[in-house]
Order: structure tokens, then sequence, then C-alpha cells
């Protein structure tokens, strides 16, 4: 049996002036303000971490999991490279500082100096190099 668009009207026209009992509305609120402060104190905490979790896993995609097997391999990899190796290190055996002061010898090139012949018929060639 199909409704007619009259009988509809009638119906709306027939429930809109239904009215609940103010009781009804109250006890209404105090339930609704009760799973509220419930869903509240469940979204907080380990258990939620836990529960966001599981429900991200339950509806893995394929792409959700080619991301997370991305991530993972970052993180090993970045771990592998973070990670301090063993050190090797080798100890030499400790010696005495000696604390003597050696007195310089004169430099040779003085005695160089003295015999070169600069006077300037001889200039440019005593063995000299031009670049």
């Amino acid at each position: 049996m199909k409704t007619t668009l009259e009988q509809i009207s009638n119906l709306l026209a027939l429930k809109g002036t239904e009215r609940c009992d103010p009781e009804y509305w109250d006890e209404f609120i105090c339930k609704f303000h009760q799973n509220q402060r419930e869903q509240s104190v469940k979204k907080s905490g380990l258990k939620n971490c836990i529960g966001f979790i599981a429900n991200w896993f339950s509806d893995l995609g394929p792409s959700k999991w080619a991301y997370g097997a991305g991530v993972a391999y970052a993180s090993v990899t970045i771990a592998f490279f973070l990670t301090p190796h063993e050190v090797v290190t080798e100890s030499t055996p400790a010696t005495r500082a000696n604390f003597e002061v050696i007195p310089a010898s004169t430099p040779p090139a003085v005695e160089q100096l003295n015999q070169l012949d600069l006077s300037p018929l001889t200039q440019g060639k005593a063995g000299e190099q031009v670049f």
C-alpha cells in the first residue's frame, strides 16, 4: 500500500502538534551530559591512544601500508646513521717531558750571501731563473 501525499501531510500535522513531557527532556539532558562526560574520559589517556592506533590499523588500505613502510624504513635508516659506533682508541705510553732549552745554531744563509757577487755586471748571470 502506497501512502499518498495527503496521508503524509496529515501525519506530519499530527506529529507537529505532539509535545513531550518536560520530565522526558530533563531526563534526556541528564543522560546526554552523562554520555558526554563518559566519552571525554574515554578520549583522554593511554587507552584512547591505543584505541586510535587500533582503529588506524583496522582501516588500513594499500596506501597506508606504503606510508607506514616508508616511515619505518626512514626511521631505521636514521637510527642506523645516528647510533654511535664503537671507537677503538690506542693508548700511547706516557713519556717524561724534557724541558731543556737547546740554543739555535747560526744559520748558514749569511755565509752564502757573503759569497754571492751582486755587482751590476753579473746581474742575471748568477744562476737565477727568469719565469
